[in-house]
């Protein structure tokens, strides 16, 4: 996959994703996704903590960590990735979308018994999820665009309220073009 130009699209995704106020016209709906019993996973990377306000500032952190992440080749040096996909995990969430929450890019891992120095493991919860998978295309442009249709639907329409304790992308194989990607986007239900 190319990191560094995923790592540069993702992060003005991101830019794009928390500045851009979230509206959808009348009578338009996102896909409904699919719902998911999720028997949980660990995951291995770097995190920082933020909100979604720090994010539309110069002070913004996420496309920071994706930049060090990529930059310096952490994913290499996670032990016991469970495959190759890059995920992106919002968790302990104060409130809600305009709360501060943790952000942690990394690797699912099939053991934590080694943990490289400045990294830390987060579990993600067994529960119920709703899957969005974006559109293809530049991963800027369908990342923001699955987050702004996420923000505006209702409550029911993901099959259960947002739990707010952990959501996660998932940046596989589909995402190895940046430029022609596809992303899922698992957001927690209760």
């Amino acid at each position: 996959m190319a990191f560094n130009k995923l790592c540069l699209l993702v992060t003005c995704a991101l830019a794009i994703a928390v500045s851009v106020p979230a509206h959808s016209p009348q009578g338009e709906s996102v896909m409904k996704p699919k719902v998911v019993e999720e028997s949980g996973f660990t995951v291995v990377g770097i995190e920082v903590r933020t909100s979604n306000a720090k994010e539309m500032s110069p002070e913004g952190l996420i496309g920071k960590q994706w930049a060090r992440f990529m930059q310096e080749s952490l994913a290499a040096r996670i032990p016991h990735k469970a495959d190759s996909s890059v995920l992106a995990v919002y968790s302990d969430y104060a409130s809600d979308k305009d709360g501060e929450y943790n952000f942690l890019i990394g690797a699912r891992v099939t053991s934590a018994k080694e943990v490289p120095a400045g990294m830390v493991v987060k579990k993600v919860p067994t529960g119920r999820y709703a899957v969005f998978t974006s559109e293809k295309g530049p991963v800027g442009k369908v990342v923001s665009g699955l987050w702004q249709k996420i923000w505006t639907i209702s409550k029911a329409e993901p099959g259960g309220d947002r739990a707010y304790k952990v959501d996660y992308e998932v940046y596989d194989e589909r995402a190895a073009n940046p430029e022609d990607a596809q992303v899922d986007v698992h957001i927690g239900i209760k």
